[in-house]
């Protein structure tokens, strides 16, 4: 029986982050009432509002008044001033893994899981399905490039969700086809060991209704061990897999292409794929969100899925252009754990070779450089300057000898420095960084605005535009 039904004045808590804020476009869609609170308001917020949604920036209990339930983030605690109130009231108060089966109800879901590639993944699976003419409603972790929201209620029988671990918030859902990415620890403020996290993956895992909608990555280590338990088709860009990437080049233009084969030894027609971001790791992505074209009645891989992929566009922060003057890219990045750290500025390699690249690391919480601060140390090896700001507390507190300037002290890199603020890491670009040149700015925090800053510096310099 659902909790929530449409008509129903729905208030979240919380609703500027990326999760409660597609949640709240889901609902406005769907035909209910919606307001929201948050600490301060954004981009995602003001579209909301534009939408019918009631902003409140800061928190009060009289915000809840006429709501007949609340929906609340991970972060926020059982003494928060609204969820007080609506407790003292008998108001039911949610976390997104209790409501989000409901607004998929009479949907055929597809959810796509996994520490690293989910919202890139998520994004080209709805892409592919909305060129094929599916128009699935959708919740990525991001605003699509392709559609300029991270929700929305489309007519089809589809929804695609990106599948998050953190909070068990997964463990909600009702998938018909599962893409599992890859599992590597993470978030451990949350999971504790990496057992209780790949135990929480399996969880998920489980809950598929369809034998034959499980599909994972093999070239992941723990997702391949996953799936040697399981009944599921493989892709990756390792042999025994059923969609193998082959070939992999860039063309003059900077699209990826390559080779998708499904085995045994059918080539997909026209035998190559464009994809306009660079990267193995996006590869891997789009073979993964290949898989969904045989969903679509009557469509195939290659005729669908593969076309639709030369005219995608990522989502926000992921190998996001920011913007060009002079040679000098400045690109934003959501990478913030050390494996994605890794293959971001392998992909920055990649795209521009005859580049001097510049990562710019804004670390994020105490907790995740404290259990992987070994891996970070060793994670900038494509990059030829590192610029480490101080750590993005997010919804920790400090913890002492946790710092940006410990995880530098341990590097090996030939040219790592701790610049602690943005006004520091500004200096250090300024001073440091020739044309031609790609800066890599990977944070899940604030720091793309040291972007904005340089380019906006960089363009009354030059006189120029930045283009984009």
């Amino acid at each position: 029986m659902s909790k929530i039904h449409p008509g129903q004045h729905i208030h979240l808590v919380g609703i500027g982050g990326a999760g409660l804020s597609a949640i709240a476009r889901i609902l406005l869609g769907q035909g209910y009432t919606v307001s929201g609170s948050d600490r301060s308001t954004n981009t995602l917020t003001d579209a909301l509002a534009r939408d019918g949604a009631t902003i409140h920036q800061g928190h009060d209990a009289s915000y809840i008044e006429g709501a007949d339930a609340l929906i609340i983030t991970s972060a926020v605690q059982t003494d928060h001033v609204e969820v007080a109130a609506a407790r003292q009231r008998n108001i039911p108060v949610y976390k997104r893994q209790d409501i989000i089966a409901d607004l998929m109800e009479g949907k055929k879901v597809i959810a796509v899981a996994g520490t690293h590639g989910k919202t890139t993944t998520t994004s080209m699976v709805v892409h592919i399905l909305r060129e094929c003419g599916a128009d699935p409603s959708y919740i990525v972790g991001g605003i699509m490039g392709n559609t300029g929201t991270n929700a929305g209620v489309g007519t089809g029988e589809y929804f695609v969700i990106e599948a998050d671990e953190y909070d068990n918030m997964f463990h909600g859902l009702r998938p018909n086809a599962i893409i599992l990415t890859s599992v590597e620890y993470d978030h451990p403020d949350f999971f504790k060991t990496e057992a209780e996290m790949i135990a929480s993956f399996e969880h998920f895992i489980d809950l598929i209704d369809n034998p034959d909608g499980l599909v994972i990555c093999a070239d992941d280590p723990i997702a391949r061990t996953i799936a040697e338990k399981r009944r599921c088709a493989t892709y990756g860009l390792s042999d025994g897999v059923v969609l193998q990437g082959r070939d992999v080049q860039t063309d003059e233009q900077g699209f990826t292409i390559f080779n998708a084969v499904l085995a045994p030894e059918i080539h997909l027609k026209g035998n190559r794929v464009r994809l306009p971001v660079p990267g193995l790791h996006n590869v891997r992505n789009a073979l993964g969100a290949l898989f969904v074209a045989p969903f679509v009645a009557e469509r195939s891989i290659e005729d669908c899925g593969a076309a639709a992929l030369e005219t995608f566009k990522p989502a926000g922060r992921r190998f996001d252009l920011r913007g060009e003057v002079d040679q000098i890219a400045v690109i934003d990045d959501y990478a913030h754990h050390p494996t994605a750290i890794r293959v971001t500025l392998e992909a920055a390699r990649q795209r521009y070779p005859d580049r001097q690249i510049w990562a710019v690391w804004q670390p994020h919480t105490f907790s995740r450089t404290q259990a992987l601060i070994d891996d970070y140390r060793n994670a900038f090896d494509a990059a030829d300057h590192v610029l480490v700001t101080d750590i993005y507390a997010a919804r920790e507190q400090p913890v002492p000898g946790v710092t940006s300037a410990a995880v530098v002290a341990g590097m090996k890199h030939p040219d790592a420095r701790h610049t602690p603020t943005f006004d520091d890491t500004l200096t250090a670009l300024r001073e440091g960084v020739k044309s031609p040149a790609a800066i890599i700015i990977m944070s899940a925090g604030d720091a793309p605005q040291i972007g904005i800053d340089y380019l906006n510096e960089l363009s009354k310099e030059k006189g120029l535009k930045a283009k984009s």
